[in-house]
């Protein structure tokens, strides 16, 4: 007769090799990887700049990708928490959202920007409009991008109460426009006498000739802000991370850079992104009830 243990042994091998090899590998591989990108322009504008980046993952990582463009920045978080997206290019802040609903995500790469994985957001005014200085802003609108922007919103908001004690819920009246451009076309149109946005985003703008930069008066630059990082969901298997990583570490073609508007991608991890929880802190704002 068989003991208890040895049964115990032959019934585990016998359902281990039922089993399909799949099913030993740890994490998923799927055939199809949705890669999101912010939804800080027009978003048929970007899937379109983006298609050499489509074309580039599909060789190199040989598999159909699927690029998408979220509604919004609380919309781009919610696909990736419940995993209808693999890969995801986040704004700073949003990727810290992301982080305290969908532990399991992982950053590993980040943009390099004239030679540093950081940049800063700009705070604008109207030329010839009321607002001389940032102290001007007391009592009046001031434009913001989306609510989860790091750069169009929390940071600036932070520079505002941390070094002109100025409060959004008692000194201004927040307006918040949605994108970037639309930011700085408000305040070039004086629709909003002062605003904030990615002073990157600014200075391609104005490169574009899609804002005059004699309409506006830059006023003053925020603290550095770690770069946006890209993330991948924490269940894949490790050779499929490992490839993903790869693509955008080892990315050369000046073309698909232009897209994210880096000259390169560096390593990050979670750590490089304690700052923007320093600044959720200033704000006074609850990470875990914040769409």
């Amino acid at each position: 007769m068989l003991n208890r243990r040895r049964f115990q042994f032959i019934a585990a091998a016998t359902l281990a090799a039922l089993l399909p090899l799949g099913a030993h590998a740890e994490g998923k591989n799927p055939s199809k990887l949705r890669v999101a990108l912010l939804p800080d322009e027009n978003a048929a504008t970007i899937i379109q700049n983006a298609q050499p980046l489509k074309r580039y993952l599909e060789q190199t990582l040989k598999k159909e990708i699927e690029i998408t463009v979220t509604t919004d920045y609380s919309s781009m978080i919610e696909a990736m928490r419940f995993g209808r997206i693999e890969v995801a290019y986040f704004g700073p802040f949003s990727y810290v959202l992301a982080k305290s609903k969908a532990p399991n995500i992982e950053p590993f790469a980040v943009g390099v920007e004239r030679g540093s994985p950081t940049y800063q957001s700009v705070l604008i005014a109207t030329a010839g409009g009321p607002v001389k200085t940032l102290a001007d802003v007391r009592g009046k609108p001031f434009g913001f991008g989306d609510q989860a922007s790091t750069s169009g919103h929390l940071v600036p908001r932070a520079h505002l109460l941390k070094n002109h004690q100025l409060n959004g819920e008692t000194d201004y009246r927040p307006v918040h426009l949605g994108t970037h451009d639309a930011v700085a076309r408000a305040v070039q149109a004086g629709q909003v006498p002062a605003g904030a946005l990615s002073k990157t985003i600014l200075d391609n703008l104005i490169a574009k000739g899609m804002v005059d930069a004699n309409k506006i008066v830059q006023l003053e630059l925020s603290a550095p802000i770690p770069n946006y990082p890209i993330a991948m969901q924490g269940n894949l298997t490790p050779e499929l991370k490992e490839a993903i990583r790869a693509a955008f570490l080892q990315m050369k073609d000046a073309e698909i850079l232009k897209l994210f508007r880096v000259q390169a991608f560096a390593a990050t991890d979670d750590k490089a992104y304690d700052v923007l929880r320093d600044t959720a802190q200033i704000l006074k704002l609850d990470l875990g009830r914040m769409k």
